[in-house]
């Protein structure tokens, strides 16, 4: 076996590699960019080297520098992990070349499924089953509007090359395909350097069904039971889990013998995932064919028993298959929920900030987290925005969607916005808990996903308060006289009560409290109604009973910014101060950057008429692209940034007169 490989990753994903490869005595090198010489992965590394700035093109995209300090720190294999490099053929032919085992595929295999269009012309000599649509190399646009018409909407536009929901656009009619195919083309061409596409028919309710193989060089294949991936956002997995509701079990057998003729059509070695979409009729079809591990492994893991990054490290090392088809089991119930910086009542728009508190569900053989971040660590405009991965596992379904509900409510974070009271509503809804799964779910229930919160304002208000005094208390010296008036800690006044003020801002609405303290509890008035309040902080644990109702939530207070976690739900409001001076990040005249990233298309010049909702800006952040959009009608005035141009959250990008607005 081997004893020292190099990974070629970040994140949890390195950080996951390093944990077994450890656990088999295998030393490991890490590699890491400016922004993250102080990363998790580099600091559970037996070695580390720095490899370049924070844009991963500069630095983790650099296959040549990783092939030198492969050499030079004497590593024997290289593990790619998934994204960056792992499915590139010049790096994986890179490592043959320099004497390093290349921790994946064969690089004609990678080559064989890089090519969307290829793969599936390959697939359909295979006889594993094809969506209709067109794949060929004849990328003209006459051509592809024919096809397009040809194959029928709505369709998809899909990039021939990558993966991760880039370069793909549903096509709902004719009127919108030349619109769709040039964002689709452009997105590609920026992720990929390739521009070309493929066309499907779009499947309006079908599940996202991926089933796990491995091939050894001896040249078995196996199938490790099916995911379903079903809930996604912008064509991303949100949930995955395994095995997937409802397949019978001949369906199971057939989708996973498909996998494995697919799998050994380009006469494969190691993890790999062939994606199906599945109809609701019962039919499936070939999708694409991921040549690497999957984010998504875990929950693979946690029904079948087994270590998929061991089975990479053996069939590596040339090492057979450690079962054959017959010896697969398969118990219980896995989910995995990926935790996102992210802002879900903004479209999914990628966040950034830095984790300022961060805690997470104790592990066990029921829960398991797979990060990459501590707390304290920022998440940056530089790498994907996935803080974790969540994944439970439990007898039955049932008994796994309850444990994932109260694993999310466990896991909190404060300094920027995530996706977890989303996820905990995703999972917690009606027609998850029955598997009404399509890859449509999350539009489809929209009314369900986003819930108002669980807690009453002015009882939140309240519970702030108490957390907010309590944690000023904690922070207070106290008297060495404990019999003194003035030890008590509290509003005491000689010969008279006072009842301190405290405002509270919420969004952009203020609350005034007026809070008489005694003793034994807090008098706190808001809104018109008077609330007895006792309450007792624990570090950030608020035990609290208001008016009777007792109940206990957990908080984090930081400069005067106050998030609660209670139930799965956040309240968050600041204690205002008139110095604050808040302001708006853009007027109604003008458009903001919504976050840190780059200029990659102004569709629009000085002097232009535009509309409301108009697109003029394409940002890109985090690997996506956002479309910046007119706030109201008028003339641009002014264009502050180019194509190329980095900008930093809310800047002014262009300026638009509304007054002149016809």
């Amino acid at each position: 076996m081997f004893n020292k490989i190099l990974i070629a990753n970040r994140g949890e994903i390195a950080c996951r590699i390093i944990q077994t490869a450890h656990r088999m005595g295998i030393r490991c090198v890490a590699v890491y960019s400016d922004a993250d010489a102080n990363a998790r992965h580099v600091a559970m590394a037996d070695e580390a080297f720095h490899i370049g700035p924070a844009p991963s093109s500069e630095s983790y995209l650099k296959a040549d520098k990783i092939i030198d300090i492969a050499l030079k720190s004497g590593a024997q294999a290289i593990h790619p992990g998934y994204g960056f490099l792992s499915e590139n053929t010049d790096f994986a032919e890179a490592c043959e070349a320099n004497g390093i085992v290349f921790i994946g595929p064969p690089s004609p295999a990678i080559a064989a499924m890089g090519s969307k269009s290829a793969a599936k012309a390959i697939m359909e000599d295979a006889g594993v089953p094809l969506v209709p649509g067109y794949h060929g190399k004849d990328q003209s646009p006459e051509l592809l509007r024919a096809e397009a018409e040809k194959c029928g909407f709505p369709l998809l536009l899909k990039a021939v090359a990558g993966g991760g929901g880039k370069g793909m656009r549903v096509v709902e009619n004719m009127a919108e395909f030349d619109d769709a195919l040039a964002a689709a083309q452009r997105e590609a061409k920026n992720a990929f350097g390739n521009p070309d596409m493929l066309i499907e028919r779009y499947l309006t309710q079908p599940r996202h069904v991926e089933i796990q193989v491995f091939c050894d060089q001896q040249g078995n294949g196996i199938y490790l039971a099916e995911r379903d991936c079903s809930v996604q956002r912008r064509h991303q997995k949100v949930l995955e889990e395994a095995p997937a509701p409802g397949l019978s079990e001949d369906t199971r057998k057939a989708m996973g013998e498909a996998a494995v003729r697919a799998a050994q059509a380009i006469n494969y070695v190691g993890a790999g995932t062939v994606e199906f979409l599945y109809d609701v009729d019962g039919s499936f079809f070939f999708m694409e064919m991921n040549t690497r591990l999957q984010v998504e492994h875990p929950v693979t893991e946690m029904v079948t028993g087994q270590d998929l990054v061991e089975w990479q490290l053996k069939v590596a090392w040339g090492d057979p298959l450690p079962l054959n088809q017959a010896q697969v089991k398969t118990r219980g119930h896995a989910i995995e929920a990926r935790i996102y910086a992210e802002d879900p009542e903004q479209d999914f728009l990628p966040a950034t900030g830095t984790l300022r508190y961060l805690s997470t569900p104790d592990e066990s053989a029921n829960v398991r987290v797979d990060t990459g971040v501590t707390e304290g660590d920022e998440i940056s405009i530089h790498y994907d925005p996935m803080i974790a991965k969540l994944i439970v596992w439990d007898d039955t379904r049932e008994q796994a969607v309850n444990r994932m509900v109260q694993a999310l409510e466990q896991y909190r974070i404060a300094g920027l916005k995530t996706n977890i009271r989303f996820l905990h509503a995703t999972v917690d809804a009606q027609p998850f808990r029955e598997a009404q799964l399509t890859t449509n779910f999350i539009a489809s229930h929209g009314d369900l996903l986003f819930p108002k919160s669980r807690l009453d304002l002015d009882k939140a208000l309240v519970l702030a308060a108490g957390f907010i005094l309590e944690q000023r208390k904690s922070a207070d010296p106290v008297t060495a006289d404990p019999w003194s008036p003035f030890g008590r800690q509290n509003s005491w006044r000689l010969n008279w009560e006072f009842a301190q003020p405290l405002t509270l801002q919420v969004g952009d609405d203020k609350h005034e409290l007026k809070i008489l303290e005694r003793d034994d509890r807090y008098q706190v008035e808001v809104g018109g109604s008077v609330y007895q309040l006792h309450a007792k902080l624990n570090d950030d644990y608020l035990q609290a009973v208001v008016n009777g109702h007792r109940l206990s939530l957990h908080g984090n207070l930081h400069n005067e910014e106050l998030v609660l976690f209670y139930g799965g739900d956040t309240f968050k409001c600041t204690v205002y101060r008139e110095t604050y001076g808040f302001e708006e990040m853009a007027g109604e005249g003008s458009l903001a950057a919504p976050m840190n990233g780059s200029i990659v298309a102004v569709q629009t010049k000085v002097g232009d008429r535009v509309n409301a909702g108009q697109s003029l800006v394409i940002m890109e952040a985090m690997k996506m692209e956002h479309a910046i959009k007119a706030p109201a009608d008028g003339v641009v005035t002014d264009i502050f940034y180019s194509e190329g141009d980095q900008v930093a959250e809310g800047a002014e990008l262009i300026a638009i007169d509304t007054g002149e607005a016809e």
